[in-house]
């Protein structure tokens, strides 16, 4: 039973690393080179099948699939942090728009002779499908284009960062073996659900799982401790969530979410074993199992329904995006679009576990699936020729926020010494609050680190100093309404880590320490970040123009990168 077993996984494992190889070359996705193995293993060459055996090997697949998904895609804090905004309406907007227009095709609601009549919670969880933007591709296009560390790329990565974990949502939520109703009252109930995972991811993402790991691994001495929790955690996290009525990726991507908030030198210790057992052998298989379902069978659909299921939720999910960015004034409504519409791993993946479900058949599962692929290929270009366009005909204004995952993308390998501001001057505990408004704020800076003898005594709020009466002000010193620094940052840290406990604590300053004394440093602002960001922006041509023999009066070849 043993060597059955094994042949067709090895078969499949290596395959798809050598399309992968191959295919990579020519800058295709690695998802496209594992559904192609299974496709030619499978229904061309037959010699591998979807055994119940090898199914439920391939199964644990999707559930480190979603995993990864929660932990490198779903940004809580930054989710959270940003409700209430432009970009958090212009996600809703895109993804009520773009859903409900999907909707036309996969359910009967409209009454339209091309859909496909599916029960409400599977037309729904299909529509989601359809409406689904990847923050990871997104993010992959524009770092490897240069575009990452542009205004417009932060853009991009907050819509689609809220965009993509409204719709990932409502999908896990509706995926699984849910009441074929569509009351009123299943409604309340599906947001209900949404908004507990919400709060209870943030909840162990930023109080719970991070400080338990950090707290475990100083005290056991034990090779790949971590690694196992994540693994058995992981696994534990399905079953209570199968046995909660939802489907298992529901837990995987909660576990994924909640880990998301680990510090980076944390994530930098435990991840690779975790990342090495993902891409190496269960990712590799379970998207090659979906091309052992692959056929033909979607060319005996009608001509209408394979017309709407390529061009409506395209459409709508473009027009979705538009709108939304367009009615909320945000600038390059076109460019933004475009991101929206890009398209990764978790889309095929949903697509998989519908058709072992039975939502769908092999016939709209394999045309869905060459729709995904379309969008593989050719999102990433217009992307970055939208941005491109977008910057030559005047870039956006700079944001004063940022998601934190947004460092972690644009800002790998960079310390807070980076960041720190040692010139400033900073005010004292007695300075009058008249005065310190009159005197001390600065455009785009919010929080304000308060200094004594050298040593950061608290932090005190312009916004909160206003409210206070104005015929006190004059009166009454910082000291009065200050409160103590909820964190401090060490010089040496990923300030992907600094930006994680600023948006914890809701502050937009940090002071630095250094020394086994805590001696002050100076101070660290989401605002300076930003400005880092469009400085790197501003001197990434450097290089290459003096390379060029362009930028140099000295002829040199070469300038070190500032990052």
């Amino acid at each position: 039973m043993l060597p059955e077993l094994l042949v067709p996984l090895g078969l499949l494992i290596v395959v798809a690393k050598l399309f992968e190889g191959a295919l990579g070359r020519l800058g295709l996705n690695s998802i496209i080179a594992y559904v192609l193995t299974g496709i030619l293993l499978g229904p061309v060459l037959n010699w591998v099948t979807p055994n119940d055996e090898l199914q439920l090997f391939l199964g644990l697949g999707i559930f480190v699939l979603f995993f990864n998904i929660g932990f490198d895609e779903i940004d809580v804090r930054g989710f959270v942090s940003i409700i209430g905004g432009r970009y958090f309406a212009a996600a809703i907007i895109s993804v009520a728009i773009s859903t409900t227009v999907a909707l036309s095709v996969t359910s009967d609601i409209f009454g339209l002779s091309f859909s496909l009549n599916l029960p409400i919670t599977d037309a729904l969880a299909l529509a989601g499908v359809l409406s689904l933007s990847s923050l990871g591709l997104v993010a992959k296009v524009l770092s490897d284009s240069g575009q990452l560390r542009e205004s417009i790329g932060l853009r991009i990565f907050a819509v689609v960062l809220i965009a993509e974990i409204m719709t990932l949502l409502v999908v896990g939520f509706t995926v699984g073996e849910q009441a074929q109703t569509a009351d009123a009252a299943a409604a309340v109930g599906l947001i209900a659900q949404i908004v507990g995972f919400v709060l209870v991811a943030w909840l162990l993402s930023t109080r719970v799982l991070p400080t338990a790991i950090a707290l475990l691994q100083r005290i056991f001495n034990v090779p790949q401790l971590s690694f196992g929790l994540l693994l058995g955690g992981l696994f534990l996290m399905v079953v209570g969530a199968e046995r909660m009525g939802l489907h298992g990726t529901i837990g995987a991507l909660l576990f994924g979410a909640a880990l998301s908030g680990l510090p980076e030198q944390v994530r930098g210790d435990i991840m690779p074993g975790l990342r090495s057992a993902s891409e190496g052998l269960f990712v590799p298989l379970f998207f090659a199992s979906a091309g052992l379902y692959f056929d033909l069978s979607f060319l005996d659909l009608p001509a209408s329904t394979i017309a709407a299921l390529v061009i409506i939720p395209l459409a709508g999910k473009f027009a979705g995006a538009f709108i939304g960015a367009y009615l909320v004034r945000i600038d390059a409504p076109l460019t933004l679009a475009t991101g929206l519409m890009a398209k990764g791993v978790a889309e095929v993946g949903f697509l998989l576990v519908m058709l072992e479900r039975g939502v769908i058949g092999a016939d709209v599962f394999s045309m869905l699936v060459l729709v995904m692929f379309g969008y593989m290929l050719l999102i990433p270009p217009l992307i970055t020729a939208s941005v491109e366009h977008a910057r030559a005909t005047g870039a956006p204004a700079t944001p004063l926020s940022m998601p934190p995952s947004f460092a972690r993308y644009a800002l790998a390998g960079v310390q807070a010494s980076s960041l720190l501001d040692a010139t400033r001057m900073f005010p004292g505990p007695e300075v009058p609050i008249e005065e310190f408004l009159e005197n001390w704020t600065v455009p785009g800076h919010t929080d304000y680190v308060v200094v004594s003898d050298g040593e950061a005594v608290g932090i005190v709020s312009a916004a909160r100093l206003k409210r206070v009466r104005r015929r006190t002000r004059a009166s009454t010193p910082l000291h009065k309404v200050m409160r103590p620094c909820p964190m401090e940052a060490r010089p040496d840290e990923p300030i992907s880590d600094v930006l994680e406990r600023m948006a914890k604590y809701a502050v937009n300053v940090t002071p630095v320490v250094d020394g086994p004394d805590g001696e002050f440093r100076g101070t660290i602002v989401t605002h300076d970040v930003i400005d880092l960001l469009a400085l790197m922006e501003e001197i990434r041509p450097q290089p290459d123009r003096v390379h060029r023999g362009q930028g140099s009066a000295d002829g040199t070849d070469s300038v070190s990168d500032p990052a």
